[in-house]
């Protein structure tokens, strides 16, 4: 079974989502049939490289919200993180455009580390304050989890997963995917939002049912004694 996830790494919905679809994922007696593939999906790829001001005055300006509303948001979120063992930490995030995260997450992924990379930058992003954008960060995260400094340097300044990066984006309009995280089981499902553990279960178990073939009980052959017909005529 595959499940594509589109989410962005400066989505604080994303990481409250990866935790609940783990959990179900834990608990699903076919995960080790799962392969979970993490797709790209930019909030806004307007951002600069570097934002001067918070997290609170950015979205004042970018969603015309009141900051005593976006405060509200922060606390709201923060809680529900908290049920899920994440301590977030808007004070301290840095709003940065979320692009070179993305083409690292590409080189992880073609590296086969790319849960830990997307773990280890949603992390860094909301509990951490750390700068997803920079340079050091990033390839902080990428040695972190067994890539090597020139790979990730390299792939970063020739941008050797911009591409990817792109196609993803292309995929998620096709699809007519407008938020994030949005989770696409085997093609045929999908999931918006950060939704309970026990929507993740019921989605993963009706698609294994699904995709497995019959399991047949007693003959199968009209010869082997069921009554039943076949291309060489019927059982008699």
């Amino acid at each position: 079974m595959l499940v594509e996830i589109w989410s962005d790494i400066a989505c604080p919905w994303c990481y409250i989502g990866k935790r609940r679809f783990e959990k179900a994922l834990a608990a699903f007696p076919h995960r080790d049939t799962v392969e979970v593939r993490w797709r790209s999906y930019q909030l806004d790829p307007s951002l600069p490289e570097h934002h001067d001001g918070t997290e609170l005055d950015y979205l004042v300006s970018r969603k015309g919200m009141s900051p005593e509303q976006v405060r509200a948001m922060f606390d709201h979120v923060t809680q529900v993180a908290a049920e899920e063992g994440l301590a977030y930490d808007f004070d301290r995030v840095v709003v940065a455009n979320s692009l070179p995260g993305h083409e690292l997450l590409h080189l992880a992924r073609a590296h086969g580390v790319g849960d830990a990379v997307k773990e280890a930058l949603l992390s860094a992003h909301f509990e951490h304050g750390e700068d997803i954008g920079d340079r050091a960060v990033l390839v902080r995260v990428g040695t972190d989890a067994g890539l090597a400094a020139e790979d990730v340097e390299r792939a970063l300044d020739e941008h050797t997963h911009l591409d990817a990066v792109r196609a993803d984006v292309a995929d998620a309009q096709r699809l007519g995917i407008r938020g994030v995280p949005f989770f696409v089981l085997d093609g045929k499902y999908g999931v918006s939002g950060a939704q309970p553990t026990e929507l993740f279960t019921q989605a993963l178990e009706q698609v294994w049912r699904e995709s497995e073939p019959l399991v047949m009980v007693g003959p199968t052959d009209p010869a082997e004694g069921a009554d039943a017909c076949g291309p060489d005529g019927c059982a008699v």
